[in-house]
């Protein structure tokens, strides 16, 4: 690959993983890049877990060290999630993409009006986790995590109503879970799509370093600034890529 082309891919990274952290829908710019630099969909679809992978590793880090962890429950719920993002995963290296953004603009939209419809109160209630939430939650984790392992882009508008709506957590400790449950099964994901496709390393390690800078830069302000900047990037973002996968 050329140098201006590792270097867009970097960008794009950058972007990606800001917005992965803050809401969701960052690989649907890192994805069609790649695709336009001639890279085949199951190629740049594995190579875009690299940048997954460091991405979430710097999240669940700067959480940790701003004090926001329990990894007993994202543990928990990551076992929930890997078995769908395996099976997942020996679907997506076969994936063609038809009918695929059609799809994901309705799973997008649906998920819009769910965090609309809670805009304003306080998720969760008291925010005790019942032994009802969390085994819907830990049911729910398994589509999210197939459909993490099949195609990636979007997961964090499936993962973060689950976590925000089933499990009634405010929207700072979904993103801390959020970043743990996508690392744990990327690792899955990752390892799957290597042995059947060709992964490009250099491309997915340019892009690594976008994600990773991106990541840290959303997870130490999601903290500052709280549930009223998450809520307005996730809204913002779901907007915008409802209409580019209808209409564009």
């Amino acid at each position: 690959m050329e140098w201006w082309q590792l270097a867009l891919l970097t960008l794009a990274g950058s972007v990606a993983g800001f917005l992965n952290v803050m809401a969701g829908g960052g690989s649907l710019l890192t994805v069609p890049v790649m695709l336009f630099m001639g890279m085949p969909g199951p190629v740049a679809n594995g190579t875009n877990r690299i940048a997954i992978l460091a991405q979430n590793i710097t999240a669940v880090t700067a959480f940790r060290r701003r004090g926001f962890s329990d990894f007993k429950l994202s543990i928990s719920l990551s076992l929930a999630a890997i078995p769908g993002a395996l099976a997942g995963a020996m679907v997506g290296v076969r994936l063609d993409g038809e009918m695929f953004d059609r799809l994901l603009a309705l799973i997008m939209l649906g998920v819009m009006l769910v965090m609309w419809r809670s805009s304003g109160r306080k998720r969760g209630g008291d925010g005790q986790l019942t032994r009802k939430r969390l085994i819907a939650g830990h049911i729910c984790m398994v589509a999210a995590g197939f459909w993490g392992g099949f195609i990636q882009i979007g997961v964090g508008f499936i993962l973060m109503p689950i976590l925000s709506r089933v499990m009634g957590m405010d929207l700072v400790r979904v993103n801390m879970h959020k970043v743990f449950i996508v690392l744990s099964y990327t690792v899955v994901a990752l390892i799957v799509y290597a042995s059947q496709v060709q992964i490009l390393w250099l491309a997915g390690l340019c892009l690594a370093l976008g994600n990773s800078a991106g990541a840290w830069v959303a997870t130490n302000l999601s903290i500052s600034r709280g549930e009223q900047l998450i809520n307005r990037v996730l809204n913002l973002v779901l907007i915008a890529f409802i209409v580019k996968l209808l209409f564009f």
